[in-house]
């Protein structure tokens, strides 16, 4: 999809988004959504498309790095708990507590015993948090192996991208049937009737974006919420300068 297409079809789905969260902020629900997929689908740009022009002190992104050696002692979900919603909030999550189906089974950072339990639990995990109210989506976003190899490559060549490939990511290349199987484990055992996972195709990341966005609005009522707009009168009188009377002096740039 041309950048010039996706930027105009995205503009109403952003205006939408925003009245999403004037509705979370009025009515105090609380909204957690899962990204799920694997490496280079294209979670972390999706989740900067829904967020882009929301209030960040309401609509957080989190993406957790490797647990230390404390957090490997805690109960698996206990980390996760901290990042929950509270009311009005919307909550991103770059990976979550999949991470046990996903990586770490594939890659043998989790022991078989744990990855059971993992199975087991989570969905308990998610029916308490369905029934305390928390509206929860979980995203798996897919993607062939052709597309990813391109965007693993890009990744490789551009300076500014590089930080995103890691050895984990070129493993997990020799293991994409592996991870595929993971995933339909993960599905069997997590997909519920209160928290099921919806597919993604990303092959094509624009429209990919646009359509997990639209079904992600889909989801809740279509109401919008009247706005309390603020009197914005002139100033009175002519704009003034900021000046620097102390030894602080603003930098003259090159530019």
């Amino acid at each position: 999809m041309k950048r010039k297409d996706y930027e105009q079809a995205l503009e109403p789905l952003q205006l939408e988004l925003n009245d999403l969260a004037h509705w979370l902020q009025h009515t105090g629900r609380r909204m957690l959504v899962l990204f799920e997929g694997r490496d280079a689908a294209g979670k972390g740009g999706v989740i900067q498309a829904i967020a882009q022009n929301l209030e960040p002190r309401q609509v957080r992104a989190v993406a957790l790095p490797r647990p230390g050696e404390r957090e490997r002692t805690q109960w698996y979900f206990q980390r996760y708990v901290a990042h929950l919603p509270a009311a009005g909030e919307l909550v991103l999550f770059d990976r979550s507590w999949y991470n046990r189906a996903g990586v770490e089974r594939v890659m043998g950072f989790c022991s078989d015993a744990e990855y059971a339990l993992f199975l087991k639990q989570a969905p308990l995990f998610e029916r308490m948090l369905v029934d305390d109210g928390i509206l929860l989506y979980k995203y798996w976003l897919a993607v062939d192996q052709v597309h990813q190899e391109e965007r693993f490559a890009e990744r490789a060549e551009d300076p500014l991208k590089r930080w995103k490939l890691s050895p984990i990511d070129l493993e997990a290349r020799r293991r994409y049937v592996e991870y595929g199987k993971a995933r339909d484990a993960m599905f069997e055992a997590t997909h519920t009737r209160h928290a099921p996972w919806h597919v993604v195709e990303f092959d094509d990341q624009r429209v990919g974006r646009l359509n997990l966005i639209r079904h992600l609005l889909d989801q809740v009522p279509d109401v919008r919420v009247p706005e309390t707009l603020l009197d914005f009168p002139p100033l009175p009188g002519k704009p003034a300068k900021e000046r620097f009377a102390g030894p602080v002096k603003p930098i003259r740039g090159r530019y």
